[in-house]
């Protein structure tokens, strides 16, 4: 036996000795394409040798350093070079981790960071397989990230341990053929169930569909919208077998749930439905048609266990942050929509304290669960963080009013403002006029919001008065709109200029007296300076009629210049 195990660590190698292995590693790995390519062309000489059994390693290799040489040729265009760089990846993912997988298949990203792998290299396969393809700046990124793990897991260790030390033997140790085949064939048995599995989620669920759409056209007849019909007979059938395969794989089912035309509905099931197609919902508050809630609340309230809800929530917001990449925004809607009706079904609102024994049963009837539960509160906090799109300040808002041991009052104002400025959104349940305006300015946006409430409970001009005093009158407003901007700015970065300026000589973007370098443009950088302290012209014509330059003296850290010892000043600067 010691013999055989002797017998089977030595290796037969397709390179001639250790300094052409040495020589083809500097090559792959130099950024000269010359050198590349010969490292190429020896590889491709050693898979000759190797028929089947070359390294998975090397065989990687080579395809990832071939899809930069292609690239930096610029014989291929954009598409192509994603296509070329997609299949290296993809290749490179499923063969690394295929000798990983046990007897019952395991999930990709589990397998990956065992071989420490960064998780968005495998969300950059399955985008590629299942999903829009990513831009070409990516798939760059990801080979040359790969290129580095394979450099340090394989390469860099056959140069310590010698040229004929086989990578894919540390994998699995020193098992045999029979055993290496017997994996295999575990692994495509567990594949074939999982598959069979999901059809059959799939089945279930499409009979409760057409179960439901048969009820839905005898409602439609009877033209009464309101009165949904009780399960029949069939139905309760059929939802104990869905409730006995939500106990045995209830992922899957949750994973089929969320497939477009289930939970998602299509264009096509929304008009069977009678809903409304158009795109008159607001997304920044979605909320689910009546129909559709009601189409699914016999299966609903029938998976509604704490685990269950719980999972439910989870996979909405996995779901949701797949979509922060590929833009789909009537998904995004639906997904955001079943969110906050799960949240609104826990909430425990003092609106409803005061409503009649009717109207509770009439509201309970709707809801997917009726007993409020313990959610995980922090974990839903964060997903709904890391999953932002335009529901987002509205899922938040639910999520900060629900929980059992609420945020302070100003972190959760400023989590939502911070939220609403990231999604480019506004909020008006976290806007109180009495609370803005202690609120610092953080866009140029609310600076305006501010400006609109002055100017709506401010008196309007009078059109009908003397017009001598409704000029004066116009110039004390504004003196009074100068002051309000001036106030509203205070402790900010940003400043109004009342000055002529000449802004046509100025580029978009730039101001008086800013240098070419980027860095004066961060916050903390900001210095006050007037405008008569920059190299600038004025106008001398039209300067002295324009409100807040009518002055001649201004005031400059104690010291007083007038209008034209300025002008005489600059006149004798010369500028390099």
């Amino acid at each position: 036996m010691k013999k055989k195990s002797s017998e089977r660590r030595r290796h037969v190698v397709a390179w001639l000795n250790k300094a052409e292995w040495d020589q083809v590693l500097e090559n792959l790995y130099s950024k000269d394409s010359a050198l590349q390519r010969y490292a190429l062309h020896r590889i491709s000489a050693w898979k000759g040798r190797y028929a089947n059994s070359t390294p998975v390693a090397v065989d990687c290799t080579a395809d990832l350093v071939r899809c930069q040489v292609l690239d930096r040729s610029k014989q291929l265009d954009g598409d192509d070079l994603v296509l070329l760089y997609g299949a290296a990846l993809v290749r490179f993912v499923n063969l690394i981790t295929e000798r990983q997988q046990g007897k019952t298949a395991r999930p990709l990203r589990r397998l990956a960071g065992n071989l420490n792998i960064p998780e968005w290299v495998v969300d950059l396969r399955h985008d590629f397989t299942h999903r829009k393809l990513p831009t070409l700046k990516w798939c760059r990124k990801g080979c040359n990230v790969v290129l580095e793990w394979l450099q340090q897991e394989y390469w860099s260790k056959q140069l310590g341990g010698g040229p004929n030390e086989d990578w894919d033997s540390q994998s699995d140790g020193e098992e045999d053929e029979e055993t290496d085949l017997k994996r295999q064939e575990d692994r495509l048995i567990a594949r074939q169930k999982e598959m069979e599995t999901y059809k059959n989620a799939r089945e279930l669920l499409i009979s409760f569909e057409k179960e439901q759409y048969q009820a839905v056209d005898g409602l439609l007849e009877d033209k009464d919208k309101n009165l949904w019909p009780a399960p029949l007979a069939d139905m309760s059938w059929l939802l104990g077998e869905i409730k006995q395969f939500a106990v045995e794989s209830s992922d899957l089912l949750i994973d089929v749930l969320l497939e477009d035309g289930f939970l998602v509905p299509t264009v096509e099931q929304l008009e069977t439905l009678g809903c409304d197609t158009s795109d008159s919902a607001d997304p920044t508050e979605p909320k689910l048609p009546q129909t559709l809630l009601r189409f699914w609340l016999p299966l609903l309230k029938m998976l509604n266990t704490t685990l269950f809800i719980h999972r439910l929530l989870e996979k909405l917001f996995a779901e949701l942050k797949l979509l922060t990449k590929e833009k789909n925004y009537h998904r995004a809607f639906y997904l955001s929509a079943w969110i906050s009706e799960v949240i609104l079904c826990n909430s425990n609102k003092s609106e409803h304290h005061f409503e009649t024994k009717v109207q509770k049963k009439a509201r309970m009837k709707d809801r997917i669960f009726v007993n409020r539960i313990q959610m995980r509160w922090q974990q839903l906090l964060s997903a709904c963080l890391d999953a932002p799109c335009i529901s987002t300040p509205h899922l938040l808002q639910l999520i900060l009013n629900d929980m059992e041991h609420p945020l302070p009052m100003e972190t959760r104002l400023k989590l939502l403002q911070l939220c609403s400025i990231y999604t480019q959104t506004t909020h008006s349940e976290f806007h109180p006029s009495a609370e803005q305006k202690q609120q610092p300015v953080y866009t140029l946006e609310s600076l305006h919001e501010k400006l609109r409430q002055y100017q709506h409970h401010s008196h309007p001009w009078s059109s009908t008065a003397d017009p001598k005093k409704s000029e004066s009158s116009q110039e004390n407003n504004w003196a009074d709109l100068h002051a309000e901007k001036a106030k509203l700015l205070k402790g900010s970065p940003w400043q109004v200029c009342v000055d002529k300026v000449l802004w046509k000589n100025y580029p978009l973007g730039k101001v008086p007296g800013q240098s070419d370098d980027p860095s004066c443009l961060m916050v903390e950088n900001y210095s006050t300076m007037t405008v008569f302290d920059q190299p600038v012209e004025l106008d001398s014509n039209t300067s002295h009629n324009m409100p807040g330059v009518s002055s001649a003296v201004r005031t400059t850290e104690g010291l007083i210049w007038s209008s034209s010892d300025v002008n005489k000043l600059k006149s004798g600067l010369q500028l390099f």
